[in-house]
């Protein structure tokens, strides 16, 4: 299982060269047009706010969203990676990645999950809103959302380096 994240402005250098089979893109509602044309039938796209508390005008990450992340990657042929990008690389889209690690390893510590993605980013802030959502969903019983939590926020980058989480069984 490989998932690759990636700010914006590097997804069409990740697509060229590590060519993932599926893409999922987190961006902002008004900044949707600029998000990337690749794989129309496998490019999940989710017009959210990096936000994890209600704000005007702003839309907020939601179980629904969190349930077709889910199902997307459900879908996917493990065997090729994923690519998983928001504008930043940093918050909406390493929760993303670390949601479907938790799911795609039902047996491994969560904490594990998270210690490996602070070694894969540097940079790594998960939104928490998403990882709390998903935590529920995915009966980890406050799991996932104390090991992210645990690893806590990470050093400064706007935006980050794209950067693969790979986990071996």
């Amino acid at each position: 299982m490989t998932l690759i994240v990636s700010p914006l402005r590097d997804v069409e250098t990740v697509v060229r060269f590590r060519r993932p089979s599926h893409l999922i893109t987190l961006l902002d509602p008004h900044l949707m047009g600029e998000a990337p044309r690749f794989f129309p039938d496998r490019h999940l796209k989710l017009a959210v706010d990096d936000i994890w508390e209600a704000t005007e005008g702003k839309v907020l990450p939601s179980g629904e969203m969190v349930d077709r992340i889910i199902d997307f990657g459900r879908r996917r042929d493990l065997s090729a990676p994923l690519l998983v990008h928001c504008w930043a690389g940093v918050s909406r889209s390493t929760a993303t990645a670390f949601i479907l690690a938790c799911e795609e390893n039902p047996d491994r510590a969560e904490a594990d999950i998270a210690n490996a993605l602070r070694k894969a980013s540097s940079s790594a802030t998960p939104n928490p809103l998403m990882v709390q959502i998903a935590d529920d969903m995915l009966g980890r019983k406050g799991r996932m959302a104390d090991a992210i939590a645990a690893i806590g926020a990470g050093e400064y980058a706007y935006p980050g380096a794209p950067f693969e989480l790979t986990l071996k069984p």
